[in-house]
């Protein structure tokens, strides 16, 4: 007679016991900084959902609203030479990364004055003179680029670090775990930064991931990971600093899980009808990022109320000019469709 089969469940992995995050001590100008490159990014996606709205902005357009503490803290803590590559929300990351917001709305509206001279739109940005190599539309594409690119760090025998980013979606791609594979056996030096906003397009984590702690997903292969509060910039700038001074010094790969939060939609078109008003509402209300930053200003006395609406005003009014540039430039010439092209 055949053994009957067992109805007792697999044991669940193991979880991580939550310790206190360290937090970046940063000095008063560092806090001021983080908070105006967070609040560029804000305001001007806001403008770009606006003109999407509009119809100044064609194609696909995805927002980095609620998310923006982690690409600041995470290229802060970045140095010439070093290389980023991310996926298709990738604004946040141009400016962050010192391309001119004029640049990044031209682009976003198919202007000759974009970064990629309007070619590229809103998924497809590039500024490899400051050391972005790209939003790119195929999930998961950039992982295995971005290990490229630590490659190449490591054979012209430099420090420099890559920074891969990519989704909670992306994370159960085939390719990514092909490159954590080749970057621990060469000891690349690859941060890989999961931003987990929890939801990809519309499933949440928790419905198409057996293990839910992206952290971990390094673990067969040997690599360190760690979860980190992605609403907390001094959070994610201290694991960051952590990661890179662990690529630099020889060691290989590093995982970071950014837990973050989109307040949009995945693209301009989702209605994000898989989650409720009140849970976008209770992330905004109590994790924040830019109130999180600003109540830290606030409590060391470096701006007060009226100083904090002085700085959001000249902000918008520098997202305003770069919305008049972008409607202004003229379209791509017809001979830009011959440039820029390998063969």
């Amino acid at each position: 007679m055949a053994p009957k089969k067992s109805t007792k469940k697999p044991a669940a992995s193991p979880r991580r016991r939550s310790t206190k995050p360290a937090l970046y001590k940063a000095a008063d100008d560092e806090l001021i900084s983080f908070y105006q490159q967070m609040l560029l990014i804000r305001r001007f996606e806001e403008k770009a959902g606006q003109m999407y709205g509009m119809g100044l902005i064609g194609g696909f357009c995805h927002l980095y609203i609620g998310q923006e503490a982690v690409v600041v803290g995470i290229q802060t803590a970045l140095k010439d030479g070093d290389s980023v590559i991310t996926g298709y929300r990738e604004h946040g990351h141009m400016l962050v990364g010192g391309t001119d917001p004029k640049a990044v709305m031209a682009e976003l509206t198919g202007r000759s004055g974009g970064c990629s001279s309007g070619k590229g739109g809103s998924m497809h940005m590039f500024n490899p003179e400051k050391g972005f190599y790209g939003g790119h539309g195929i999930v998961g594409a950039q992982v295995s680029l971005g290990t490229g690119l630590g490659f190449a760090a490591k054979y012209r025998k430099t420090d420099n670090v890559s920074v891969a980013y990519f989704g909670d979606g992306a994370s159960n791609q085939g390719q990514v775990y092909e490159s954590f594979n080749m970057a621990q056996i060469w000891d690349l030096p690859v941060v890989y930064i999961i931003e987990n906003n929890q939801y990809a397009m519309g499933t949440s984590v928790k419905r198409a991931s057996s293990e839910i702690e992206l952290c971990r997903r390094g673990e067969s292969f040997r690599i360190p990971g760690e979860q980190v509060d992605g609403m907390n910039v001094l959070a994610v700038r201290a694991a960051m600093d952590k990661a890179v001074k662990y690529c630099r010094d020889g060691k290989g790969p590093y995982i970071l899980e950014m837990k973050t939060y989109r307040y949009r939609g995945h693209s301009m078109s989702d209605p994000a009808k898989y989650r409720s008003k009140e849970e976008v509402q209770k992330m905004r209300s109590e994790h924040d990022a830019i109130d999180q930053i600003k109540a830290v200003i606030l409590d060391r006395g470096l701006m007060d109320e009226a100083d904090l609406k002085a700085a959001d005003k000249a902000i918008k009014s520098r997202v305003a000019d770069a919305a008049s540039y972008a409607q202004e430039c003229p379209e791509p010439a017809l001979s830009e469709l011959y440039t820029n092209v390998l063969a």
